[in-house]
C-alpha cells in the first residue's frame, strides 16, 4: 500500500513525548513489512532538522487565509523511509514546537500543506495516518475543500490519538481565515466543542477510523473519568475505534547495543548491569553503594504522570533504604519539591531537571526498578525500554500500563513488575515495599528481571496489526480483526 504519515514531530528530528518515537519507528516497520510508506512534518528550527535533507526542485502552492502561500519542501532521504519537511517559517521557525498563540493557523496551515504536498507527489495514496490534534483538521479539509477531488478519490484516514487530553481548541471565528466552512461548527457531526471549535473533535468526527496507542486505553476513553468529554462521540464511533499498543524500536532501546551506557549486556549475561548501575549512581553524585536498592524516574513532571502520589511517600520510600534518581521537567511546583527533596536527602536522591537523551538511557540500564504510577496513560513507552533493560517498572494499571505489565508472582515466578490498581499514595507505597522485599532475594529477582528481558514488544508486530486496519479501510482482506 502506499501510506503518508503525517505528524507534528518525529524522532530524530523533534521530540516532546511518545508522539515522536511512533511517527519515527512505526513508518520503518511498516516499510520492512514491504509498503511504500512517506512521513512529513514541520520544519522547525531545530539543528537536526537544519542539517539534514535536500530541497526540493519545486516549491508548494498553499490555499491559506484568503490566499495562496509558497513554501519549501526539504527531504532526507537517509533513512529507510523518506522524511518530508514543510518549509514555513513565519509558522515553523520558532524553538518551541507548541504552545504559541497562533498554534491553530500553524497546524492548519500545516495540515492543507500535507494535502498540497501528496497532490504534488502525483501518487494516490491509500491511506493518510493522522496524529493527534495538529492533523486533526486534515479529514475535515478533505470531506468539504477536497471533496470532489481525484486525487483522494480512494483516500481513506485513520486518525491516532495518542493523548485525548489535549483537544485543539480554537475560535470559530478563524474558520474562514483557515478555509473551512463555517457548517462544520455544529455539536451534531461538527467541530463544535464547548462553545469552542476543536482540531481534535475534527479527527474524531471526519475520519475514516481512529485508533489509540493501546487497547486499554482504547476503552478508557469511552468511559466519563478518562475520556475528556469526548466519551460520548467515541461510544457512538466505538466500531470504527482500535487499540493498537505501540512498539519498542529495538535497535534505539537495546542494552546489547546502546551506546549510552557503560557497558553492555544481555539475558546470557548480565554482568555489565552492575557497570551501568555503578555509572548511573556517578551521573548523580550519588555513593557508590551497589547494593542498595536504585529506583529511576524518567518522565513530565504532572498529575497525570502520578507525581501527586510520588511525593506524599518519598521520605518513606527513601527511609527504606533506596536510593532515587529523577529525570524530567514540568509543572513547577513538582519541580521545587523535587529540588527541595534533593537537597535535604543528597546521598539518597539525585535530580536533573530538563531532558537528556543520554541520561534516560543510563537511568534505563543503571536503575534497579522504574517508577511509573499515571493517573493514565495512553501506551506509556518507558515501562517496556525498562522491561527489556531488565529495570523492574512499578506501575498503576491504567492504560497501556496495564496492557504491558504483568505482575509478579513470587510462587510460580511468573509476571514482569508490580502494579496497582487504585489511584491512592498507600497503595502506590505497598507496591514499592513488595518490591524490595523481592529484591532481597536475589534468585526470585534474577527470574523477575530476565522475565522482563524476554518480552517482546517490537514494532512488528504493531505494525502488522495496522496493515490489518489499513487493509479493512480500503477494502482489502475485510474480514481481518484488528
Amino acid at each position: 500500500m502506499n501510506i503518508l504519515l503525517a505528524a507534528s514531530e518525529v524522532v530524530p528530528y523533534a521530540k516532546t513525548g511518545g508522539l515522536a518515537d511512533v511517527a519515527g519507528a512505526l513508518p520503518k516497520a511498516l516499510a520492512r513489512l514491504g509498503h511504500n510508506v512517506r512521513v512529513v512534518m514541520p520544519r522547525y528550527k531545530l539543528e537536526k532538522i537544519e542539517a539534514s535533507g535536500e530541497r526540493l526542485p519545486d516549491d508548494l502552492a498553499v490555499p491559506f487565509n484568503f490566499g495562496e502561500r509558497r513554501v519549501a519542501v526539504y527531504v532526507d532521504r537517509s533513512g529507510e523511509v523518506p522524511v518530508y519537511f514543510i518549509d514555513a517559517p513565519e509558522y515553523f521557525s520558532r524553538a518551541k514546537l507548541y504552545g504559541e498563540s497562533d498554534d491553530i493557523e500553524r497546524f492548519a496551515f500545516f495540515s492543507r500543506a500535507v494535502l498540497e504536498f501528496a497532490k504534488a507527489l502525483g501518487e494516490r495514496f491509500d491511506i493518510i495516518h493522522l496524529n493527534d490534534w495538529m492533523t486533526g483538521l486534515i479529514p475535515a479539509y478533505l470531506k468539504t475543500v477536497y471533496a470532489g477531488d481525484p486525487a483522494f478519490a480512494t483516500t481513506r484516514t485513520l486518525f491516532a490519538v495518542h493523548n485525548i487530553a489535549f483537544p485543539g481548541l480554537f475560535s470559530p471565528d478563524q474558520l474562514p481565515k483557515l478555509g473551512l466552512p463555517g457548517w462544520i461548527y455544529r455539536p451534531e457531526g461538527g467541530i463544535e466543542f464547548y462553545n469552542l471549535a476543536s482540531a481534535l473533535k475534527s479527527g474524531l468526527v471526519f475520519s475514516d477510523a481512529i485508533s489509540t496507542v493501546s487497547p486499554r486505553y482504547a476503552a478508557e476513553i469511552q468511559t466519563h473519568e478518562f475520556g475528556e468529554k469526548f466519551d460520548g462521540l467515541l461510544r457512538a464511533r466505538q466500531i470504527d475505534l482500535f487499540g493498537i499498543l505501540n512498539g519498542v524500536d529495538y535497535d534505539e532501546w537495546n542494552p546489547a547495543t546502546d551506546r549510552y551506557i557503560a557497558a553492555p549486556y544481555s539475558i546470557s549475561d548480565l554482568s555489565g548491569k552492575r557497570e551501568c548501575k555503578r555509572d548511573l549512581l556517578r551521573a548523580f553524585g550519588l555513593p557508590e553503594e551497589m547494593d542498595r536498592p536504585l529506583i529511576g524516574c524518567i518522565s513530565r513532571l504532572s498529575n497525570q504522570k502520578g507525581f501527586d502520589l510520588i511525593l506524599p511517600i518519598a521520605s518513606q520510600m527513601l527511609e527504606r533504604g533506596v536510593n532515587f534518581v529523577l529525570l524530567g521537567s514540568g509543572e513547577e511546583i513538582y519541580e521545587r519539591a523535587f529540588q527541595a527533596l534533593r537537597d535535604s536527602r543528597r546521598s539518597q536522591v539525585g535530580v536533573y531537571l530538563g531532558f537528556s537523551n543520554e541520561l534516560a538511557h543510563k537511568i534505563e540500564a543503571g536503575a534497579d526498578m522504574f517508577l511509573m504510577p499515571s493517573r493514565f496513560e495512553p501506551c506509556g513507552l518507558n515501562q517496556m525500554y525498562s522491561l527489556k533493560y531488565g529495570t523492574v517498572p512499578i506501575v498503576r494499571a491504567a492504560g497501556g500500563l496495564d496492557d504491558t505489565i504483568e505482575n509478579f508472582d513470587r510462587a510460580t515466578l511468573r509476571g514482569t513488575g508490580f502494579k496497582f490498581m487504585e489511584y491512592d499514595p498507600a497503595r502506590l507505597l505497598a507496591k514499592i515495599h513488595e518490591a524490595l522485599t523481592i529484591f532481597d532475594e536475589p534468585d526470585q529477582w534474577r527470574a523477575l528481571m530476565l522475565n522482563g528481558m524476554r518480552a517482546d514488544f517490537s514494532w512488528d508486530a504493531s505494525a502488522r496489526h495496522y496493515v490489518e486496519l489499513y487493509q479493512r479501510l480500503v477494502g482489502v482482506g475485510a474480514s481481518a480483526t484488528v
